[in-house]
Parts: C-alpha cells; sequence; structure tokens
C-alpha cells in the first residue's frame, strides 16, 4: 500500500507562483510513476505532469512551460512548481501514483485570483 499527502495548495495571484508537494509513504519501491491530476469547477479531471521512477518528466500541453514537477532525493516527494499562474489553473490538485496499482492523495484547493 501507499499513502499519499499533497500540500501547498492556496490562494495566489494571476502570474504568481506556488509549489505544490505529494508525500509518498509505504511501498514506493512499487511505484512506476507519479502523476499530477487537477479538476476545474465544472470539468473533468485532468493530467498536468509526470514524472517517472526513472526521472522521465512529461507535461499536459495546458502547462508545458509553466509548470515544472520534481522530486527530492529519496523519491518520495514528488513536487509541482506552477508559474505564471492563470485563472484557468484554479482547481484540486491531486497526486497520483501507479505500479501495480492506482493510489490517489486527497488533493490541495488551489485558488488564481486576478
Amino acid at each position: 500500500q501507499v499513502q499519499l499527502v499533497e500540500s501547498g495548495g492556496g490562494l495566489v495571484q494571476a502570474g504568481g507562483s506556488l509549489r505544490l508537494s505529494c508525500a509518498a509513504s509505504g511501498s514506493i519501491f512499487s511505484l512506476n510513476a507519479m502523476v499530477w491530476y487537477r479538476q476545474a469547477p465544472g470539468k473533468q479531471r485532468e493530467w498536468g505532469a509526470l514524472i517517472t521512477r526513472s526521472g522521465t518528466k512529461n507535461y499536459a500541453d495546458s502547462v508545458k512551460g509553466r509548470f515544472t514537477v520534481s522530486r527530492n532525493n529519496a523519491g518520495n516527494t514528488v513536487y509541482l512548481q506552477m508559474s505564471s499562474r492563470k485563472s484557468e489553473d484554479r482547481a484540486v490538485y491531486s497526486c497520483n501514483a501507479y505500479g501495480t496499482k492506482h493510489y490517489w492523495g486527497q488533493g490541495t484547493q488551489v485558488t488564481v485570483s486576478s
């Protein structure tokens, strides 16, 4: 089993920066990748950024060039650095980790003020 806990959400001004964290515990050795998703009000959940066990990163077009995914040396915490925030970035951001199973965190709310 893997437990995921997100943190770092809050209110940020448009154009500002914010960093989210996803701390993983448990059987993290079984994970192949960790993925950041978001769900805006009234919209379906969409993926934003992922980082694989080997360190490969990939981004959705909606965040490419503005968001950066990274992790700590221990590999148990993944970060999402969000820059040049837009109003459409307002959403609940959730961390997903998968290996043979999928695991989800509880999500963290991000609000962008104009």
